[in-house]
């Protein structure tokens, strides 16, 4: 493992997980999700990962439109680098997953390493009257679904982001996921520094236990050697514990209300800029230093701001 100089907080601002009946907080319009992100930023978060949502009713939205309508303003108000996912939202389609970063060609991307049982049924269950319609089906579907990332999809994207100069946000659900960036690595396909974030507590990947955090460390580093910063992100109530564990190994970290709606056992997160003051407070306190959007750009080689297409 490439031992991170400072830590870059990554802030990942609305997601396509959790639904708008489970807080009144979550970033649902462009101007919430931009706000959302400038203030992340402003709070010390040096990467901003961003799905878009439809305004009205909060869906998943993957299309290019509705990221234009958020990611100049994002870009002209903070330094923060950019971040845009591929994994859009559950049941779309790889042409739309992939159309937003080939469109705005990115510094960064995310990339999901591998399919998976992808279950989510549970999040919904404590909630007895949903805001909108879409919510209940979109949730319960998950237990009957697979979040697919094929070889020949994951080549897809490698290929053709890669041809637009944007870097990879490596999304590792499971140990197997490393391998199969270590086969792409083989081929040619993905060149170092290879930026890992795995993921812990998703109900089908790795489990919220931290020798699992210890053991997917220990296979990144017999694979990919120096050749990789270490980043994670956990579900829920597992957030602030993992991600402080990434930073003491060495590694990075990733909150945000995409990954948890809470800042503490009960207590919803009233924004994202919340979460990243907590966990910088928390990495200052441990005498780490935070790294600012330019040194995170100097680490993980990023083109540069100038160079992307909004």
């Amino acid at each position: 493992m490439r031992k991170s100089p400072k830590v870059i907080i990554t802030c990942a601002v609305t997601g396509s997980i959790h639904t708008p009946s489970m807080s009144p907080h979550l970033p649902i319009t462009p101007q919430q999700i931009a706000d959302e992100a400038v203030a992340a930023a402003e709070a010390g978060a040096a990467m901003v990962h961003l799905h878009a949502r439809d305004p009205q009713t909060g869906q998943p939205d993957q299309t290019p439109e509705r990221f234009a309508q958020f990611l100049p303003d994002i870009k002209a108000r903070c330094n923060a680098i950019i971040n845009l996912t591929t994994g859009g939202g559950l049941g779309m389609t790889l042409d739309q997953r992939l159309a937003p970063a080939l469109w705005a060609k990115p510094e960064v991307a995310s990339m999901n390493m591998g399919s998976l049982n992808f279950n989510i049924a549970g999040a919904g269950e404590r909630i007895s009257q949903f805001k909108h319609e879409w919510e209940k089906p979109y949730l319960e579907m998950t237990r009957d679904f697979i979040l697919s990332n094929t070889f020949s999809q994951i080549e897809r994207g490698l290929r053709t982001m890669s041809d637009n100069g944007t870097r990879f946000e490596f999304e590792c659900y499971d140990v197997g996921h490393l391998y199969n960036l270590a086969h792409f690595v083989d081929r040619g396909l993905a060149k170092p520094p290879f930026f890992l974030q795995c993921i812990f507590g998703i109900l089908g990947g790795i489990g919220a236990d931290h020798d699992n955090l210890m053991h997917m460390r220990l296979i990144a580093d017999r694979l990919f050697g120096d050749d990789y910063y270490l980043s994670v992100l956990a579900a829920g109530r597992h957030q602030m514990s993992f991600v402080t564990a990434s930073a003491l190994l060495g590694g990075n970290v990733r909150v945000g209300l995409e990954d948890s709606l809470y800042l503490g056992r009960g207590q919803l997160a009233a924004s994202n800029a919340e979460q990243v003051t907590k966990i910088r407070g928390i990495l200052e306190a441990l005498s780490m230093e935070i790294a600012s959007p330019a040194e995170a750009r100097a680490m993980i080689q990023t083109k540069g701001r100038d160079q992307v297409a909004f």
